[in-house]
């Protein structure tokens, strides 16, 4: 059950967490909007703390906000590293967003079969540097659980972490 601000109802977290070991809640669209809302709104009134934070992000939507020029087609499905390079300020700024809350910090990279190796190492590195948690490239979508194991695992690792959500 989704509420207006894209996060899952209190009462949903609360049937999943009676179920499982973890669950993952989405918290909307981008860490200004959504992330924010669910700390502001949601934790302050259910009062239960999430133990992580995973940022999505994409190659193509790096590029897309390089503001260097009009994404086009092939701009973003051809290698760009100087796009990407440009356009990670924005990862960058959410990284350090989420990172305010005292919770250990994901970067999931959402990965297209058009992102080149160079351009996934690269985001890899560029998102430890500052200061992630843990960077693993999610291929869910193309291979199923499968191809979501190592960002389980970081996700669990995480998890374990002495924190203390502010």
């Amino acid at each position: 059950a989704n509420i207006a601000h894209g996060n899952s109802s209190i009462i949903a977290d609360e049937i999943a967490l009676s179920l499982c070991d973890y669950v993952v809640t989405e918290a909307g669209f981008g860490s200004d909007m959504g992330m924010e809302k669910f700390f502001n709104i949601k934790y302050r009134t259910s009062k239960t703390a999430p133990s992580c934070i995973v940022l999505v992000a994409t190659v193509r939507s790096l590029k897309a906000n390089s503001g260097l020029a009009k994404p086009t087609q092939e701009m973003m499905t051809h290698p760009n590293l100087e796009l990407l390079k440009v356009g990670s300020a924005n990862l960058k700024w959410h990284i350090q967003n989420a990172k305010s809350y005292g919770l250990p910090v994901i970067v999931a990279i959402n990965r297209f079969s058009t992102d080149s190796k160079e351009e996934i190492d690269y985001l890899q590195k560029f998102a430890l540097t500052e200061g992630a948690f843990a960077c693993e490239v999610s291929e869910l979508f193309t291979q199923g659980g499968k191809g979501g194991e190592s960002l389980a695992k970081q996700i669990i690792l995480a998890c374990d972490q002495k924190s203390n959500v502010q």
